[in-house]
């Protein structure tokens, strides 16, 4: 068999060893953000030392908030940049960008040592980082998507989602092994920067990988001239619903899926468990998007977006109360994990769907621009303060179980904004949607 895929609507050639370098760029970086919410405790010691270790937390949480903040810009300018001189020079500036950011966190003395400056400098690596992403997501995802041969479109999409739970996997089998080999001390002092620091040694191959790649976007004699402002204008003119039912569409599954990055911090906080049996949790969750997010993409070309997106959904409403009365009851690791089991495959088969059915329904010339944005903007709003709600709900409420009924509310949106999407499903080029 042929290494080679050939790609819907004219797009040119590339081979799955491409795709691999995609998938492990975006790996990378969604690693350097599975470390930061793993580690977001001690992170909040190291800049912002408080009497009061719940302020710590949020002050932490709220920096990890500041790196989705600039999420939009990265979508708007390096997202259209991918539509008008194509994926592989914006996929190469986002690796760019997010290597000086985590060169950052590697090196950013503490604030014992230079005061107040040192959170200062640390938002503004988390903004370096949250600019890449922003434009990291739509390239890539539509990299992957123009790549996948026919029929194949949502499996080869659920891959970016698997390098989410790659990076999971590895940040939480790293901070499981800091925290059984360091002392308390030593984790606290320089040991969470550990991590970032073997990202920032895999950057390179990435940064490699992608610099070899054969580009699958080439401009259609038709399209309109391709400027930053005429995407945009586009964009926001003709697919403006689109755009919203996109970021609706993604409350729910993105307020769920930052719940279960939240899982470390919850079981160190709340249920109190050892930080060795805490980090456990970001392994086993990393597992479940592998394993599930790949069955979502089957699931999703064998039966259809829309039904496997909603019903993974629906049942998971159902199960999140109950959920977390019992892992709140019984405070057992067993059931813990065994819940976040359940919680994580059901998120997991859903989110395949989400991507693809996003991405295709834009055409090729703005594909990149539509999706970036409806991505960025959905992952701002809704990931970059979950993990302050879920803290501010537990504190105000004294209930663990409160953030239950947030991400409720979010999947109750994403499931209407579902029902209310036009599904395209095809091998070619999408039907644009008019508003």
């Amino acid at each position: 068999m042929s290494d080679m895929i050939q790609p819907h609507g004219g797009e040119k050639r590339a081979s799955r060893k491409e795709v691999v370098g995609v998938v492990l760029g975006a790996a990378v970086e969604f690693f350097d953000f599975s470390a930061y919410a793993t580690f977001a405790v001690m992170i909040g010691n190291a800049y912002f030392p408080s009497d009061n270790p719940f302020m710590s937390l949020l002050l932490s949480v709220s920096v990890f908030g500041i790196g989705f903040i600039v999420r939009p810009l990265g979508a708007i300018f390096i997202g259209s940049y991918a539509d008008r001189a194509g994926r592989k020079p914006a996929m190469l500036l986002t690796m760019v960008l997010m290597t000086i950011g985590t060169g950052g966190l590697v090196v950013l003395p503490n604030y014992e040592s230079i005061g107040v400056a040192a959170p200062i400098i640390l938002v503004l690596v988390r903004m370096m980082q949250g600019l890449a992403w922003g434009g990291e997501a739509g390239p890539a995802t539509t990299f992957i998507m123009e790549a996948a041969p026919a029929g194949k479109r949502a499996f080869y999409a659920s891959w970016q989602i698997v390098a989410q739970g790659l990076a999971g996997i590895s940040a939480g089998v790293i901070g499981y092994v800091l925290t059984v080999t360091l002392t308390p001390e030593q984790l606290a002092s320089w040991g969470w920067r550990i991590p970032f620091a073997f990202g920032l040694l895999i950057l390179p191959i990435a940064l490699y990988l992608r610099r070899h790649l054969n580009e699958t976007f080439a401009t259609e004699k038709d399209s309109p001239a391709q400027t930053t402002g005429s995407l945009l204008s586009t964009v926001f003119k003709d697919y403006r619903k689109l755009v919203l039912l996109g970021i609706f569409i993604l409350s729910g599954s993105t307020i769920t899926q930052y719940f279960l990055n939240y899982m470390t911090t919850y079981a160190l906080n709340e249920l109190h468990f050892a930080s060795g049996t805490a980090m456990v949790s970001t392994i086993i969750i990393g597992l479940c998007v592998v394993i599930f997010s790949l069955l979502g993409g089957w699931m999703a070309d064998r039966f259809g977006r829309k039904i496997t997106i909603i019903a993974p959904r629906l049942l998971l409403l159902i199960l999140l109360l109950p959920g977390l009365e019992i892992i709140n009851t019984y405070r057992s690791a067993t059931v813990f994990f065994s819940v976040i089991t359940v919680f994580a495959a059901l998120q997991c088969i859903s989110g395949s769907g989400v991507l693809v059915v996003l991405c295709e329904n834009f055409p090729k010339y703005v594909r990149s621009t539509g999706f970036s944005i409806a991505y960025a903007f959905g992952i701002t709003i809704f990931g970059g303060t979950a993990q302050i709600v879920f803290s501010w709900l537990i504190k105000i409420t004294g209930s663990p179980v409160s953030p239950g009924y947030y991400l409720i509310a979010a999947n109750i949106l994403c499931i209407a904004s579902v029902i209310l999407l036009k599904q395209r499903q095809r091998h070619g080029a999408p039907v644009p949607v008019k508003t």
